[in-house]
């Protein structure tokens, strides 16, 4: 038996509800919370991910370890190509570091500097 259940996956960043409205346009998932500081997204089941302003936020550097990525989403796809065209529309932008040889995934950031990868099945 589990000890516990996620519940949320929360992400520091300077401005909360835009980083929630991206996140909210990549996944299909709604804003269900909006306070000044924290907003919460979810798609009505258990998990939900919440966005917390952290005005002094210093996005990852990754891969330079200083400031490494620390936690990153994995997000599956079914095809990288048109949703590379789909992140970069809405405001993503394209590491420049792409560590997979087999391009069975790309790396990515979101608005606020956090990576996150898209991954075929």
């Amino acid at each position: 038996m589990a000890i516990a259940r996620i519940r949320s996956v929360v992400l520091d960043c300077p401005d909360p509800k835009g980083l929630a409205d991206f996140y909210g346009e990549l996944l299909g998932w709604k804003i269900t919370n909006v306070e000044d500081d924290w907003v919460t997204l979810s798609d009505g089941g258990p998990v939900r991910i919440c966005f917390q302003q952290a005005p002094d936020h210093q996005p990852p550097d990754w891969p330079n370890p200083d400031r490494p990525q620390q936690v990153h989403l994995d997000l599956r796809v079914d095809d990288l190509d048109k949703a590379e065209a789909e992140v970069l529309a809405i405001g993503a932008v394209k590491h420049t570091h792409q560590p997979s040889e087999d391009d069975d995934f790309r790396v990515f950031l979101d608005p606020a500097g956090h990576p996150f990868c898209l991954c075929l099945p």
